[in-house]
């Protein structure tokens, strides 16, 4: 029996003998929207008990968006083109795009233009990539300043670039994950654009090993409370 995993690019193969009773589990099949560029826009313009984005951010504010590095694979050539179109009375000057690496190793050019083209275009990389990119430097502490302190006693260190600006925008895509039940949100934030003693102090071994830090559990997952 041959099997093939959605594993990295090319996908891993697997050859199992075909006397071994196998049986292959595999999700339900949801077809993506036709039209994703418009739902973006039309969720931005007429989100749930909001105000649109557009109407939150003067055009003097300074923006910082933040999306995900290259270990999630997040269609960052829908999603940033879509956020940036609400924000066109914002001079581009103003505004900050935000690898949050969290403790991960800096993405090369290359890598960010493969990622702004997923989804996309290489139009569309070529105008991303001449945004300014801050690349979150978890272990510079001179790049990080202090914000407070958490209900469970944990220093919150953030980027001090981001933390400066007016407005701060989050995207990614939502996931479980067992710190916070869901990733995406807030977890952009944190680790996404923190420095390594709060990532390290929000997942020390108390929080890891609590019952309730796990998939798909947002109430009483002590690692989602800041």
């Amino acid at each position: 029996m041959n099997i093939k995993l959605a594993y990295g690019k090319e996908g891993l193969f697997l050859e199992l003998p075909d006397a071994w009773d196998v049986t292959v589990i595999e999700p339900r099949y949801i077809p993506g929207l036709s039209d994703p560029a418009g739902a973006l826009a039309s969720a931005l313009r007429t989100p749930m008990a909001a105000s649109p984005l557009a109407a939150k951010v003067k055009g003097t504010d300074r923006v910082g968006i933040v999306f995900s590095d290259i270990t999630r694979a997040t269609p960052h050539g829908i999603i940033l083109p879509a956020v940036l179109a609400e924000l066109e009375h914002v001079p581009s000057e103003n505004i900050t795009l935000f690898c949050a690496l969290g403790t991960h190793r800096p993405n090369t050019i290359a890598e960010l233009r493969s990622m702004f083209e997923m989804s996309g275009s290489p139009a569309i990389a070529d105008r991303l990539l001449r945004y300014r990119i801050v690349q979150n430097d978890a272990f510079n502490p001179a790049t990080q300043v202090h914000v407070g302190c958490t209900s469970r006693g944990h220093d919150i260190w953030i980027n001090r670039e981001l933390a400066a600006c007016d407005v701060k925008i989050l995207t990614g895509f939502i996931e479980p994950h067992f710190f916070a039940g869901f990733s995406g949100g807030g977890k952009a934030l944190m680790p996404g654009m923190a420095g390594q003693r709060t990532v390290l102090g929000n997942h020390d071994a108390q929080m890891i090993a609590n019952p309730n830090a796990t998939w798909g559990i947002t109430h009483g997952n002590r690692s989602g409370k800041r």
